[in-house]
C-alpha cells in the first residue's frame, strides 16, 4: 500500500491541476525534532491522502516522495456546507492527528529511559521512514527506538480511519526479528517491556528446540541413508 501511495503522490506532483496539498508544522516535539503532514488531495481519484515527514517545512518547500511517510488517517470534509464549515472541520481534523502525533512522540520519549534500564543498552533514536520489520499496523511516526544490541524496535502505531472520527487508535509496537506485540498507549512502559522480554525468550527457546529437533531428524536421515539403506521403487 505505501508503494501505491508513493506512486499516487509521484503522478499528482506532475500533474499540478489535479491535485492539491496543505501542510501542516508540528513542533516542538521530544524525540522527533520536528514534523511536517502533508495533506495532498485527488480531484480525479476522490481521496485526500496524508503523509508526514521530518522537518518543519513552509510553504514552497520541495518535498520529494522518498522523505514522505504515508498514514492512514485521512481528512474527510464530505459534511461540509461551504467553505467556512470545511475550514472548521479541517482545523478539527488536523488538530486530531496534531496531537495523536505530539501524544505518541511524548509517550516514545517516556519509554526510552524504561527500556535502556532493562535491556542495558544505549537506546538509539531512528528517525527512518522505513524500518526492517514487519509491524502488525501502520507507523504513525517515523520516529523508532532501537536497541542495537538486542535489535529490539519500539515505534509508534495507528489504525487506519478517517479523521472525521478523531484522534484515531494508536499503540506502542515493540518488535524483534519475526516477533511482535502491540500495548495500549498509555500502558506502563516497563510493564511493556518485561511482557515483551519474557514472550521473547520463550519463542528463542522454542526456536531453539525447533532447530534441535530438525539438526536431530537430518542426522538420523544420514545415518538411515547409509549402506544397509533399503532402495526404494
Amino acid at each position: 500500500m505505501d508503494e501505491h501511495s508513493d506512486d499516487l503522490l509521484k503522478r499528482a506532483l506532475i500533474d499540478a491541476e489535479a491535485a492539491a496539498s496543505v501542510a501542516l508544522r508540528v513542533k516542538p516535539l521530544s524525540l522527533t525534532e520536528a514534523l511536517t503532514v502533508v495533506f495532498h488531495g485527488r480531484k480525479d481519484l476522490g481521496t485526500i491522502q496524508t503523509y508526514v515527514a521530518h522537518g518543519g517545512r513552509g510553504a514552497g518547500d520541495a518535498v520529494g516522495k522518498d522523505e514522505l511517510m504515508r498514514v492512514p488517517c485521512d481528512l474527510d470534509l464530505a459534511a461540509a456546507e461551504d467553505r467556512e464549515h470545511a475550514e472548521r472541520l479541517f482545523a478539527e481534523q488536523a488538530g486530531a492527528l496534531r496531537d495523536a502525533l505530539v501524544g505518541a512522540d511524548t509517550v516514545l520519549d517516556i519509554w526510552r529511559e524504561p527500556f535502556e534500564d532493562l535491556v542495558h543498552d544505549h537506546i538509539r533514536v531512528d528517525r527512518s521512514l522505513r524500518l526492517n520489520l514487519r509491524l502488525p499496523a501502520q507507523r504513525l511516526l517515523p520516529t523508532a527506538l532501537v536497541s542495537p544490541e538486542k535489535q529490539i524496535v519500539v515505534t509508534a502505531v495507528c489504525g487506519a480511519r478517517s479523521l472525521a472520527e478523531g484522534r484515531p487508535p494508536m499503540g506502542i509496537a515493540v518488535g524483534q526479528q519475526d516477533i511482535v506485540r502491540v500495548y495500549p498507549l498509555p500502558d506502563d512502559p516497563e510493564r511493556c517491556l518485561e511482557d515483551f522480554l519474557l514472550i521473547a525468550a520463550e519463542h528463542a527457546r522454542e526456536l531453539a528446540e525447533q532447530i534441535g529437533r530438525q539438526e536431530t531428524s537430518v542426522q538420523r536421515f544420514l545415518e538411515l541413508s547409509g549402506e544397509d539403506f533399503p532402495q526404494t521403487g
